[in-house]
């Protein structure tokens, strides 16, 4: 069902890759592969000495931009706010334009002859419960899918498909500011809260970056929108000159959506699509928003509606987000590392009535405050990571119980025994930070807690942590 692009597809023409991580990495493989030649570089000898030997890779540092079509830069390296890399202006004064990897599948696509279609997720939460989503629901409805982006596979190590496949990739608001042709048949903006304001100013400049999705799209296209994006009414305004459909979705019970979710079902204006009280991997208000998106994207792109329920019913949950990875004497551990925000942190905290919860990390701007409203669904938090101190004063404040155990092999046999002692039911890691005081990333974060977990579980029951 999927190819290979041609080997000369970009022949003569000469790209810089700078920033050797996931997407730079596999950008270079996929250029040389289709025929182009590279100068890539990165600070670090060991992603440098990653690298295979070809004839037409250099790797060394840019001294100039001379010659390239393009620059492909890793997605974590600024080239606006809060202030450009020296490659970043080195390529603006040279006139390069710098591309997300994104764009260059694009290319390649069209340049094949290619015309599968595209579909870009995009949001602050929530966007890759719904990508994956999306790809797993038009795989059942018998569509050709390759899925990626800024979740799973770099964009350029995606196959060729054929004419009726759709390329589903989560877009960050670093790869959309890094576009210049790139169209999606179906485009989706989730969500919109405070996030990577150092990277894009403010709220209006964050929001331009991820409205960024929509560029290019004209009729017969659809824009799906999430009913609690701030000022929605604005946004839907400023895609009426592209003409195309726009679709707003909910999880909440609001028929006055194109796609919403009452407690049992999702529904659409023409009624109920899918009975949701067997999907038990999409748990929560926001996952049926994810779920409402989905469904909006994966209609339009030709899935049958009569095969949608099946669909979510055999989706199966993403790892750290909201994952159940054990259960022990009546104890459910759910796995929620990627909530590295206060605000996906609120999403997790309102699926459960009662728990233990383990945060901490490296706290966002805000803290933990905006969760308040949450805090009584907490039986015992407990605070892990560098600034434990500043959530602990949070939770001081609202006369929250916790402790400070500071890392998660503390964490979570405490976990264990306290929910025993409190009879509550579920233990939950959703840290509301980042991870990087002490992991590599929050998937790091959240196998070690899937570990831990395993390793209490696999003991007799009732012997605890003894």
């Amino acid at each position: 069902m999927s190819g290979t692009f041609p080997p000369t597809l970009f022949a003569g023409h000469h790209y810089g890759v700078a920033g050797l991580g996931r997407n730079g990495h596999a950008a270079v493989t996929a250029l040389l592969t289709m025929g182009a030649s590279v100068q890539a570089w990165d600070d670090r000898s060991e992603a440098r000495e990653a690298l295979a030997a070809h004839p037409h890779l250099k790797v060394a540092p840019f001294t100039n931009m001379l010659g390239l079509a393009a620059l492909v830069l890793s997605p974590g390296i600024p080239h606006r706010l809060p202030s450009p890399h020296p490659l970043a202006t080195m390529a603006m004064e040279a006139g390069v334009p710098i591309l997300s990897d994104a764009e260059l599948l694009f290319r390649a696509l069209r340049a094949a002859g290619g015309r599968a279609r595209f579909a870009g997720i995009t949001g602050t939460n929530g966007k890759s419960t719904t990508t994956v989503l999306l790809a797993h629901m038009l795989a059942c409805g018998g569509i050709p899918v390759a899925v990626g982006g800024n979740l799973g596979p770099a964009a350029l190590s995606l196959p060729l498909l054929p004419d009726d496949g759709v390329y589903v990739l989560e877009m960050s608001s670093y790869m959309l500011e890094r576009l210049e042709r790139l169209h999606f048949d179906a485009a989706c903006l989730l969500n919109l809260t405070p996030d990577h304001l150092d990277r894009h100013g403010d709220m209006t400049g964050y929001t331009r970056a991820k409205m960024h999705v929509f560029d290019h799209q004209g009729p017969g296209d659809l824009a799906v929108l999430g009913a609690t994006l701030p000022d929605y009414a604005s946004l839907n305004r400023l895609l009426a000159p592209t003409r195309a459909t726009v679709a707003c979705i909910s999880g909440a019970d609001i028929p006055q959506c194109d796609f919403y979710c009452t407690p049992h079902a999702l529904c659409d204006r023409h009624g109920v699509i899918a009975d949701m009280t067997h999907v038990p991997d999409l748990p929560g208000t926001h996952n049926r928003e994810n779920a409402a998106a989905a469904t909006a994207m994966a209609l339009h792109l030709g899935m049958p509606r009569a095969a949608v329920e099946g669909a979510l019913r055999s989706f199966s949950a993403l790892d750290h987000r909201q994952k159940t990875v054990g259960n022990h004497d009546g104890v459910r551990f759910i796995n929620d590392s990627k909530a590295t925000n206060a605000d996906a942190t609120a999403r997790a905290l309102a699926c459960h009535e009662r728990m233990v919860w383990i945060a901490g990390g490296t706290a966002k701007a805000g803290g933990i405050e905006p969760l308040a409203p949450l805090f009584g669904r907490v039986a015992l938090a407990l605070l892990i990571g560098r600034d434990a101190p500043v959530l602990a004063r949070t939770l001081a404040q609202h006369k929250v119980p916790y402790r400070i155990v500071e890392t998660l092999e503390r964490a979570v046999p405490e976990a264990y025994e306290a929910a025993r002692a409190l009879g509550v039911d579920v233990v939950m890691l959703s840290p509301a930070c980042a991870s990087f005081d002490q992991f590599s990333g929050f998937e790091a974060r959240g196998a070690r807690f899937a570990a831990l977990v395993q390793a209490l579980v696999a003991k007799p029951e009732g012997t605890g942590t003894q």
